[in-house]
């Protein structure tokens, strides 16, 4: 019998052969990838090159910034941090946490193409699980049955702590330079910047934010009951009075203001992807967005 695990990855796998062949496949080699250990020539220094490239005995003679070249591995590992707090149940649909599910599945397989490990790290602030990085088609399958399986109820009271879940993914990614994705909508309590910066130093990290529109621009739905998913706290709302409205709108400028500032600081472009987009094409966009940054 399929189980829906095998159900969900067969349906990606189909989508993902239509809409990605050639565009996607063999490509992330280029575009995500980690450091070498072989050494083949320098180069001047850009100022998109990673200063811990800097050959510093040839910069010295010079007197001219050079780098270093490396042959790139062939094989890397990659890990997806996926944020499952409350806060990631939110949305049209599924929610976020379906959205992030698809997209980490999705990232998964491309990945673990040609032998590539992949692993992943599962958030909340109560509990988290660990699948270590192994290559093959089965290891997708058991990250995909992990993502279905329902989160433990979270505690209410207290907001994510996005700074602890990305101190676990640097413990746990420590021992090997990898390619990490961090899947979270940065819902939680403030100072995740430092933790991000420090994973950012040692590896190669993707930042993905799933947003839900409702977030952003709320719907005039009338008078409604409004929950905050992270702490459980309720409020009776006129989503159409217009200083409201006004409030919100401001609120949320600040909030985008403040996350873009974070982002600055850690040294990451994070991706903003929406619970109502075309999930492929946003990988696409992805992609080619990162190569445009790197080069």
């Amino acid at each position: 019998m399929t189980t829906t695990p095998d159900r969900l990855l067969r349906r990606l796998e189909w989508r993902l052969g239509r809409r990605l062949d050639g565009r996607l496949q063999g490509a992330y080699r280029t575009v995500w990838h980690g450091t070498g250990l072989d050494f083949t020539d320098l180069r001047h220094y850009t100022p998109e090159d990673d200063v811990r490239h800097i050959d510093w005995n040839v910069t010295a003679r010079a007197d001219e910034p050079y780098v270093r070249l490396y042959t790139e591995d062939r094989e890397m590992t990659a890990w997806l941090v996926i944020d499952r707090s409350a806060s990631m149940k939110f949305g049209q649909a599924a929610g976020k946490e379906s959205t992030a599910t698809e997209l980490a599945v999705s990232l998964g397989r491309v990945v673990s193409q040609g032998g590539n490990r992949v692993g992943a790290i599962l958030f909340d602030n109560d509990h988290h699980l660990v699948i270590p990085p192994r290559t093959g088609r089965d290891q997708i399958l058991r990250l995909t049955h992990e993502l279905l399986r329902p989160s433990a109820p979270a505690k209410r009271g207290k907001t994510t702590d996005l700074s602890k879940m990305l101190h676990l993914a640097a413990a746990t990614t420590a021992r090997r330079r990898s390619l990490i994705f961090v899947m979270s909508d940065f819902i939680g309590d403030p100072g995740w910047h430092k933790p991000l910066a420090r994973l950012t130093h040692r590896h190669e990290v993707v930042v993905i934010r799933v947003v839900d529109p409702a977030e952003l621009d709320l719907p005039d739905l009338g008078v409604i009951l409004v929950e905050d998913a992270e702490t459980g706290e309720q409020l009776l709302v006129d989503t159409s009075d217009p200083l409201l409205r006004g409030r919100l709108s401001a609120q949320v400028d600040a909030r985008e203001t403040e996350l873009a500032e974070g982002m600055r600081q850690a040294g990451v472009d994070a991706h903003r992807i929406t619970t109502d987009q075309d999930l492929l094409a946003s990988l696409v966009t992805m992609v080619r967005r990162s190569g445009r940054v790197r080069r």
